[in-house]
């Protein structure tokens, strides 16, 4: 889906991304997950959130979250009030707005992407309420901060904007569809600004329900290999600063990258396996591509969904090899989810950061745990860390549901 301009207006502004933030199993901040991902290192261990002694598995990548978060407009109480996933927000959005440099102003929209929000919370909540029904100390303050745009105002709240909060959950491509919603409202002239991305923290929900779907790995995460198993879990979160070019040149502001295409649809094909052709992601991925005005051979590099499932992979496969035609021989594909998992409602955003990192710093991120290519793949799986001219980065989301979102970035010089 794209949102089109009447035919008589100006072309649309340009929408560069000024600020990054990101926080994954790999580290906090830039640095240390550029240094991950161009690596391919990957992030698993033992689950210590929560009790996993009755599930098939038992690993996931967590993120080391600090002792203390660092200095915003949030009281003592507000920060004490905030759970797993909110501090991953935080520190996400408050690294992407000092990058930016952004004073605190009115209406700034900020989209999020999530799809379990304070699920911890409600986990808290559901549990004392079994075993102390009687008992209602903090269940008031669950039921609130439960809820994500609650969150998301504790956002506002620490960096001192006000703007609208929408709120997408639209599955695995939650993260996708907010940044792309925030570029079509600076594209459309709704505002020259825009935080955007998304969020999402391990819970024992969560994470019982892949396992009792056996969609995780009971071994270890290895999207488009041939003896590939299922997906492996994580959290993170990443959020990105949108401006119009013309509102960041006039403020002289530092420019990381420019987001040039994206695309959305729906397959309506079930509720969990995509379609196995994967019609909807390929228009997905040509919609992105009609509003960056490119086609195959002007992209440089793919961060696929790539979950390592056996459906969804050769769905995506396909849907690259049909899009991507005689081009597809020689570009490079690779998933960051067999590093730090799948993200759930951040994945999106967080590998938009990651395409704008190898477009920064011109490497391609190379993919953990591969061995054998799956005869769909007719693309080369970047398995090694290398340099590379990295110009245009196209990432893909596609999620339960048949929803389906891809972005494009383009390097600024």
């Amino acid at each position: 889906m794209l949102f089109p301009f009447p035919p008589t207006s100006a072309p649309p502004p340009r929408v560069v991304i000024t600020g990054a933030g990101i926080v994954t199993a790999l580290g906090l901040g830039w640095k240390p997950n550029a240094e991950g991902f161009r690596l391919g290192r990957p992030a698993f261990r033992p689950v210590s959130l929560f009790d996993v002694s009755r599930q098939r598995v038992k690993t996931a990548a967590e993120v080391d979250l600090p002792d203390a978060l660092p200095p915003t407009g949030l009281s003592r109480r507000q920060l004490a009030r905030l759970d797993r996933a909110g501090k991953m927000l935080l520190l996400a959005a408050n690294e992407a707005w000092q990058q930016a440099g952004w004073k605190p102003v009115n209406d700034v929209p900020l989209v999020l992407g999530t799809t379990a929000g304070g699920m911890s919370l409600g986990e808290d909540y559901f549990r004392q309420a079994v075993q102390s029904p009687g008992r209602h100390r903090r269940q008031p303050t669950r039921a609130i901060h439960y809820q994500p745009q609650v969150q998301a105002r504790m956002v506002l709240d620490a960096l001192g904007f006000n703007g609208p909060i929408t709120i997408i959950s639209n599955a695995c491509a939650s993260g996708s569809n907010a940044i792309g919603h925030a570029w079509n409202l600076v594209r459309c002239g709704q505002a020259e600004c825009a935080l955007a991305g998304g969020y999402d923290a391990l819970s024992l929900l969560v994470f019982a329900g892949f396992d009792a779907l056996q969609a995780l790995s009971p071994t270890i995460c290895r999207p488009f290999d041939a003896r590939r198993d299922g997906l492996a879990l994580g959290e993170g979160a990443a959020l990105v600063a949108l401006e119009t070019l013309e509102h960041a040149q006039r403020r002289n502001a530092p420019i990381l990258g420019e987001l040039i295409g994206y695309g959305t649809t729906i397959d309506r094909h079930h509720l969990t396996q995509p379609q196995p052709e994967g019609n909807a992601a390929l228009t997905a991925m040509n919609l992105a591509c009609d509003a960056a005005r490119l086609g195959p051979k002007d992209v440089d590099y793919i961060n696929a969904h790539g979950t390592g499932t056996v459906l969804n992979d050769s769905s995506e496969a396909s849907a690259i090899s049909r899009w991507a035609g005689p081009r597809a021989a020689t570009l490079p594909v690779s998933s960051t989810k067999a590093s730090i998992g799948h993200l759930l409602g951040a994945a999106g955003a967080v590998e938009a950061v990651i395409c704008l990192m190898a477009l920064r710093e011109q490497w391609l991120p190379a993919q953990a745990a591969f061995e054998t290519p799956d005869p769909a793949c007719n693309f080369p799986i970047v398995r090694q860390p290398r340099d590379a001219q990295v110009k245009v980065a196209l990432s893909n989301s596609f999620g339960f549901g048949g929803v389906n979102a891809t972005l494009i970035l383009r390097r600024w010089i």
